[in-house]
């Protein structure tokens, strides 16, 4: 399974690469696979200022519904429109075309709970 090094995840999946005083954001491979089949993706969020754990939007897969949480306190900037039309993309290429959105950071936003590629490799047992 597929967990770049150079990213930050969280317990629930989700992934994080920082850039400056940006962020992008999208769930990981083993999320995806979890889901299955991804139909759909929702959010609805962005110009809103979110914070950790906040719901950003959902991901729709054949059998299920699942939320989005904000990995990191900011303001949802972008959203990949691409996932409109082509929702598979987080299934194919998850870190990749696949991402969710993109975050403007909140000043002095705390990583400090996110986790490395280590300890996510540890939660998911791998």
């Amino acid at each position: 399974m597929n967990i770049p090094a150079d990213l930050k995840y969280t317990k629930d999946h989700e992934w994080v690469k920082i850039d400056g005083k940006m962020a992008t954001v999208g769930i990981t491979e083993f999320a995806s696979k979890e889901l299955g089949d991804i139909v759909f993706v929702e959010v609805d969020t962005v110009g809103d200022e979110i914070n950790v754990g906040d719901v950003f939007g959902t991901v729709e897969a054949v059998k299920t519904v699942s939320d989005l949480f904000m990995p990191i306190n900011g303001t949802v900037e972008e959203f990949n429109e691409a996932l409109e039309d082509s929702p598979e993309s987080v299934n194919q290429d998850p870190y990749g075309e696949g991402w969710m959105i993109k975050v403007a950071l909140e000043e002095g936003a705390d990583t400090s709970e996110l986790l490395d590629a280590d300890a996510y490799k540890e939660l998911i047992g791998q």
